[in-house]
């Protein structure tokens, strides 16, 4: 069985004072949980005081984004040596809000994917349709066209080591969410690409959903067959409500 991956995308939030307060509150919610991998992703700045308060707490860290150059003339980004010497494990690839409002496209993913890997860290790597784009039908064809973008060139064992996370565009930070049935389509379809190009390897890659995951509606999505996890946005910038996802989901997969 795929262990489920809870993640918290903080986006551009949190100071570094506030960021120590919520991780803080975070692991004396959750130190009893067991059989769920947790993950926070605060912004760039906060990375070393919140490393710091997580160490040996069983909750990984998480970077937003990441240049594919090791150095270089490229203000205002970060590299992979970096990230590794601060002891990040993840590194959030291809958000739709980098997308839209950054000009990535599937083949800067593609190269930061890579380089991912090339400097020893993991790739959570996001991918989802338009509302329009659903609305056409188009949401299979969007969504495999960025999956297979971003592995391109991968290995095999790279692949396996991959997070997926399906984002509908639409459902994010709209208070809007795909149903669980709907994620779950479009989840199964992922895996389904991903073993016509990486034979035997689809079952094990984890694939999360993210869009407006709630404590309200977590459970509905957590106990699909091929959802392991989600990337939480707004829910996870209270140490109550990330709290309550991650227990919710320990105790469908225990039970």
């Amino acid at each position: 069985m795929r262990k489920p991956f809870i993640a918290g995308n903080w986006k551009m939030n949190k100071t570094v004072s506030e960021a120590e307060s919520l991780v803080t509150d975070i692991i004396e919610r959750l130190s009893d949980v067991e059989g769920v991998e947790i993950g926070v992703c605060p912004p760039a700045i906060d990375l070393v005081s919140v490393r710091e308060i997580i160490k040996n707490k069983g909750i990984k860290l998480g970077a937003q984004n990441m240049h594919w150059e090791e150095k270089g003339a490229y203000t205002g980004e970060i590299s992979g040596p970096m990230l590794k010497e601060l002891g990040v494990d993840y590194v959030i690839i291809g958000h739709s809000e980098r997308r839209q409002y950054f000009g990535e496209t599937d083949q800067s993913v593609n190269r930061k994917v890579k380089a991912v890997f090339d400097y020893g860290l993991k790739p959570i790597i996001c991918v989802g349709e338009t509302l329009k784009e659903r609305k056409d039908g188009k949401t299979e064809a969007k969504v495999s066209s960025q999956i297979k973008a971003a592995l391109a060139g991968l290995k095999p064992e790279q692949v396996v080591e991959v997070v997926v996370a399906y984002e509908p565009i639409w459902a994010i930070g709209t208070g809007e969410s795909a149903t669980a049935g709907q994620a779950n389509e479009v989840i199964k379809g992922i895996r389904e690409i991903i073993e016509k190009n990486f034979p035997g390897d689809a079952q094990k890659v984890r694939i999360q959903y993210g869009g407006s995951v709630k404590p309200h509606n977590v459970e509905e999505f957590m106990v699909e067959s091929d959802i392991d996890g989600a990337l939480v946005g707004g829910a996870s910038l209270e140490a109550d409500s990330f709290a309550e996802l991650i227990i919710k989901t320990a105790s469908i997969y225990q039970g």
